[in-house]
């Protein structure tokens, strides 16, 4: 297990970063800070340990640390979250431009309701996106199992309501 391997989550982290950050430039930067505290760092990580989730872990408290330096009036609390990524969604169909006219829709949809959950909300559904356990969720949140599950719960049940008209449209 070498360093190496961090880069493999490279753009998860940057996904992230600008979800936080809401600016690609400040994204970048939050990324490369994230890769100068952990590469020294590395010798020090257990053998077996989860890269990602350590990597994500850094990603936000150097965020943290970052909005604490540069809000210092607005308090202890983080500003922890996000504006949408512009990730395209890729077409199953290649060739068929209604399907991805569609998508984009869709997804335009999925990413105001996103925006519109609250802060924590919206950080633990990104998280729990990339396959994060609800543990390591926990380690990466710096919050207890239990409070991970609750506000993955309400964020889960506030997207079904504000998405409940494409429930509503899907043959079953």
């Amino acid at each position: 297990m070498g360093p190496e391997q961090a880069l493999e989550h490279a753009d998860a982290l940057y996904n992230l970063a600008r979800y936080l950050t809401r600016q690609p430039a400040d994204a970048e930067d939050l990324v490369q800070e994230t890769y100068a505290h952990a590469l020294p760092a590395w010798g020090r990580l257990s053998p077996g340990s989860n890269v990602k989730a350590w990597l994500f872990r850094i990603l936000r408290n150097a965020f943290v640390s970052r909005y604490r330096r540069e809000h210092p009036r607005e308090g202890d609390e983080p500003y922890d979250t996000t504006e949408p990524s512009a990730a395209a969604v890729e077409p199953a169909f290649m060739g068929d431009r209604e399907l991805s006219r569609l998508r984009g829709l869709v997804g335009a949809d999925i990413e105001a309701a996103l925006r519109s959950l609250s802060d924590d909300a919206r950080t633990v559904v990104l998280l729990d996106a990339e396959g994060l356990t609800e543990g390591e969720l926990a380690d990466v949140l710096g919050c207890a199992v239990g409070t991970v599950k609750s506000r993955l719960s309400r964020a889960r049940a506030e997207l079904r309501v504000l998405l409940s008209d494409y429930a509503t449209r899907v043959p079953r």
